[in-house]
């Protein structure tokens, strides 16, 4: 039974009047005689007698008044518990991503985490998200976003945000062209997930490419293909949030490049820390 429902009945047993309660409640006459019918339904009996002149509790509405008492007022003290404990609760923790992803997640992310735990500091630190994992698994930061591995270490907890398909990507003159995989300039990652998943993904498909530049990071993709150096790879998130999105086109292509998982890793030991903790449960889009 939820909590709406049993302050329903408490209500309606303290005035012993339908007009009354709704209009203190808020609540139209029918869906609180309908709430009151639900009740009964569940618990196989009647709790109020009623007729077209008076309303009074039953035998067994009684008891059920003292049960949705007692039950509200230890869900009342359960939440005043929790919201002291996420006051109480200060002092920072650590969050690593690329800057791509601090403004693809962690607007929405953090202000509900502020919201929950105002004593919290998280500080933001951004760099190469290939490193994200390794930094975990050294302990120089407490919680990263990175693309999901294949296979990552047992320690680690990975929480997903998003999926996020890979898409070849041209300039505005390249796309009209039909894509010919073993004389088509490319433009890929020098290293990293993205890179491994885009190499098995090559040689699935008996495909060796034309490497025209190996570069570091997915920005710098996309800006040399907007300037018509080659054909690239990257997320389509990446695509989405870049300032050159407008100067490259989407290139079809058959078989599709896989997707990739995007989320947060941290130590599984970390969470035994109630900072580390109260973020992880909170970090969510």
């Amino acid at each position: 039974m939820d909590t709406r429902s049993l302050a329903l009945f408490l209500h309606l047993s303290d005035t012993l009047h339908f007009g009354q309660t709704s209009r203190a409640q808020h609540i139209s006459p029918s869906a609180l005689t309908r709430t009151i019918q639900q009740l009964e339904e569940k618990l196989d009996t009647v709790l109020f007698e009623r007729d077209n002149r008076s309303v009074k509790l039953t035998k067994e509405g009684k008891l059920f008044q003292e049960y949705a008492s007692r039950s509200l007022t230890q869900w009342q003290e359960f939440k005043n518990e929790l919201m002291q404990e996420q006051q109480a609760l200060q002092g920072e923790i650590s969050l690593y991503c690329s800057v791509t992803a601090s403004y693809s997640f962690l607007h929405n992310t953090l202000s509900e985490f502020r919201n929950a735990y105002p004593k919290i500091g998280i500080v933001l630190h951004t760099g190469d998200p290939e490193h994200a994992i390794s930094h975990i698994q050294q302990g120089s930061e407490d919680i990263a976003i990175s693309t999901k591995p294949d296979n990552y270490p047992t320690a680690l907890a990975f929480k997903r945000l998003t999926s996020t398909p890979l898409l070849i990507i041209g300039s505005h003159e390249q796309s009209s062209k039909t894509l010919d995989w073993h004389n088509t300039p490319m433009i890929l990652s020098e290293r990293g997930l993205i890179r491994d998943k885009v190499n098995r993904w090559l040689k699935t498909n008996n495909i060796t490419p034309t490497i025209y530049a190996q570069v570091s990071g997915n920005e710098a993709i996309v800006s040399m293909v907007s300037l018509g150096f080659g054909y690239g790879v990257v997320p389509q998130i990446v695509l989405e949030n870049s300032p050159l999105a407008n100067k490259v086109n989407i290139i079809s292509h058959d078989p599709e490049l896989p997707a990739i998982d995007v989320g947060f890793f941290v130590q599984k030991k970390s969470l035994q820390n109630p900072l580390i903790q109260a973020a992880w449960n909170a970090l969510t889009i």
